[in-house]
This record gives C-alpha cells, sequence and structure tokens, in this order.
C-alpha cells in the first residue's frame, strides 16, 4: 500500500496532465480506482493554497482536477467493524471543534463494495457526533445547507484518511467538492 494524504479524482482524460501537475507538489501515485490518484506532500496546507493559486492562473485545470481532497489523518482496516472502531476514534479528535455547530461527514468510497455503505457509514458517525456533543453539553447538528464543518472521510481500498473542513476552507478551496 502506498503512503498518501491526498485523495485526487481526475475527469476523464486528464490523468497525465493531472500527473504532471501534482508531481510538482509532492509524490504521485496510480491507485487501483479507476480515474483516481493518491499523493504525498509534506505540508497540505501549503499545497492547498499553491494548488488555488495555480487554478487561479490557469483555470483549464478544472478541466483535469474533479477533485483534490488532502486528510490529515490516516488509518488502515480489513473489516467493516474495524472500519467503524477506528473511524469513531478519528472524528473524536473534532468533537471540541464541532461545538454547537451544523455539519455533516461526507464519504467517498473506493473498495469494500456490499461490504461498506457510504450512506450508512456517513449516518453512523454523524450520529456517534451528536450523541458525543450531546454528552459534552456543546450539542451541534446536522445540516446540509450551508453547514460550518464537513468532515471529509475518504477510503481507497483498505485505507482510509479523514480531514475536516471549515464552510470558510469550502469556500476557500472550491476543488475540494465535498458535496
Amino acid at each position: 500500500m502506498k503512503e498518501w494524504n491526498v485523495v485526487v479524482t481526475v475527469h476523464d482524460g486528464g490523468y497525465s496532465k493531472a500527473r504532471q501537475l501534482l508531481n510538482r507538489f509532492g509524490r504521485v501515485n496510480k491507485s487501483d480506482f479507476f480515474n483516481i490518484l493518491v499523493m504525498r506532500t509534506d505540508d497540505t496546507r501549503r499545497f492547498l493554497e499553491s494548488l488555488r493559486e495555480e487554478i487561479a492562473r490557469a483555470p483549464e485545470i478544472n478541466l483535469y482536477l474533479a477533485r483534490v481532497v488532502p486528510v490529515i489523518q490516516t488509518f488502515t482496516f480489513q473489516s467493516p467493524e474495524e472500519f467503524d472502531t477506528k473511524a469513531r476514534v478519528a472524528v473524536s479528535a473534532w468533537i471540541p471543534t464541532l461545538a454547537h455547530k451544523g455539519f455533516h461527514v461526507r464519504m467517498h468510497r473506493r473498495g469494500f463494495k456490499g461490504k461498506l455503505s457510504s450512506m450508512e457509514e456517513e449516518r453512523f458517525l454523524d450520529d456517534y457526533l451528536l450523541e458525543a456533543l450531546q454528552l459534552a453539553g456543546t450539542p451541534g447538528h446536522i445540516t446540509f445547507e450551508e453547514p460550518d464543518a464537513v468532515i471529509a472521510l475518504e477510503t481507497i481500498g483498505p485505507q482510509a484518511g479523514l480531514s475536516l473542513w471549515t464552510r470558510e476552507e469550502l469556500l476557500r478551496y472550491p476543488f475540494l467538492k465535498l458535496d
């Protein structure tokens, strides 16, 4: 398995151009999934800013980059049960950040077809976070209309990566395209 902290979805026909562009920012590898690249960059924040500036200079980049999602936590799993346990631990780190906020989890799953359901996992983690926030005395709520935050959950086979994005970041980096 390759070590990654960015998942990139490319448009049909954009694979070579995407790799060429992204190689300037880190190590890019193909995945086992169609039009999906994985990348390792030393500084995801600097990468986001550099990519944003590059797209502002050359908007045609959007013709081959469909989505670009950095992650800050990763884990491996071999079963749906292990996935649930590790995902719950990972999102727990954001409970203080989500206090009194509107949010939702958005999962993009590649692999484990028939074993993991993106919609069920999103609901499972949303419910877990709502309960944890309630127990902490800082209730939050699930919203899809202008959320304060979105938790991105990306899987590539038996590897998962997560990140939390604020409303401001989602506006600043439209190439995240979480929803």
